[in-house]
């Protein structure tokens, strides 16, 4: 029998039942979105194609094969020290996704600010038009001649960019008329 995942990837988000009923086009109720994901009510190929574009992943991932088990997140670090999770949740992979084209990943090999040697940074490529929703965000910008710049994204005038490394004493780098800025989304850090 197929698993329905969508608690665990409406979890994974922060959303709200009412967060994911609005999200949904046509919007629909949060006691609707409720009984999709206890199975009180049968999980339709219509539905599932809604539900995956209010929550962005492929619609295959909204249920899971006999067998198919997936990590579990059992406990949660707070403030109060490590707490159990009243009931374990399937841990959704932050990389599935059905914007795959739109990733890309750096790899850090010199320490510098925040970041690790070894550590992947993964980002998301967005159009230039949405840099100023990634202000004060860590970002990676095209240059010309095949080169890049990375930096937190301090400044922004128009299609005139201006990003400060996370290298300690760097001066702030400005980058003209960027083919597109890409956001940092996920850090992947080996812990060996």
């Amino acid at each position: 029998m197929m698993t329905n995942r969508i608690r665990d990837l409406r979890l994974s988000r922060s959303m709200t039942l009412a967060d994911l009923a609005a999200a949904c086009d046509p919007p629909t109720t949060a006691q609707t979105i409720g009984r999709l994901e206890t199975g009180m009510r049968r999980l339709s190929l219509e539905w599932m194609q809604k539900i995956a574009a209010a929550l962005d992943v492929p619609a295959e991932q909204l249920i899971r094969a006999p067998g198919g088990a997936a990590p579990q997140i059992v406990a949660q670090l707070t403030l109060n020290g490590v707490e159990p999770l009243a009931r374990p949740r399937d841990a959704v992979n932050p990389l599935d996704s059905s914007h795959a084209d739109d990733r890309l990943v750096m790899t850090v090999e010199d320490s510098a600010g925040e970041y690790r040697c070894g550590d992947q940074v993964w980002l998301r490529k967005r159009g230039l038009e949405e840099a100023g929703a990634l202000m004060n965000t860590d970002v990676l910008v095209p240059r010309r001649g095949g080169r890049f710049a990375f930096g937190r994204l301090i400044d922004r005038d128009g299609r005139r960019l201006v990003l400060l490394p996370p290298f300690r004493g760097a001066k702030q780098v400005v980058v003209e008329d960027p083919a597109w800025i890409a956001g940092t989304e996920i850090l992947i850090r080996p812990l060996r």
